[in-house]
């Protein structure tokens, strides 16, 4: 029974470090797929900014060409920054505001029904974007990304710093 416990074990610290080493690289898929689709929509947003004002309007929301341009941008801008990975937990907090808004305003059954009807929920156009901007914020846009360049530079300078000076 020891030997089974041990190996399991074993087995167990195997899955525990593949998982690891993947999360870099799917944070990178993440961030290059939902940040190219971020700005793609948002360009298309800015393209046709007067049928996205109608539709803003149809909705009843408020300065609705204004929040079609700052949903626009905030989607085109977000995108980009998204993709190369600078400043990601930052930049996914408007991307995020801007999903639930858009959960709010164009699938508002969805929401309310979240627990009697979940897949409304899920398969409303909102969902995977706002998974997406989830993801990142919580997990960060890992090493493959500016800010991942940024954090190791960071820390070998710090530890550069900590490290006294040979006499």
């Amino acid at each position: 029974m020891n030997t089974l416990l041990r190996l399991a074990q074993v087995v167990y610290g195997w899955i525990i470090r593949a998982a690891s080493w993947l999360q870099h690289p799917f944070l990178l898929v993440i961030r290059l797929y939902w940040g190219w689709q971020f700005h793609i929509t948002g360009e298309g947003k800015l393209g046709n900014i007067a049928k996205v004002t109608g539709f803003f309007q149809s909705l009843g929301i408020p300065y609705p060409r204004f929040n079609a341009y700052l949903a626009g941008y905030t989607e085109c801008c977000a995108g980009l920054l998204l993709l190369a990975g600078v400043a990601s937990r930052i930049t996914t907090i408007p991307l995020i505001i801007t999903m639930i808004v858009a959960y709010i305003t164009a699938s508002p059954d969805a929401v309310k029904n979240i627990f009697s009807k979940p897949d409304d929920f899920v398969t409303a156009d909102p969902f995977l974007f706002l998974m997406a901007a989830v993801i990142v914020f919580l997990f960060g846009p890992g090493i493959f990304s500016v800010d991942g360049v940024i954090g190791l530079w960071l820390k070998r300078k710090r530890r550069a710093m900590e490290t006294p000076a040979a006499a």
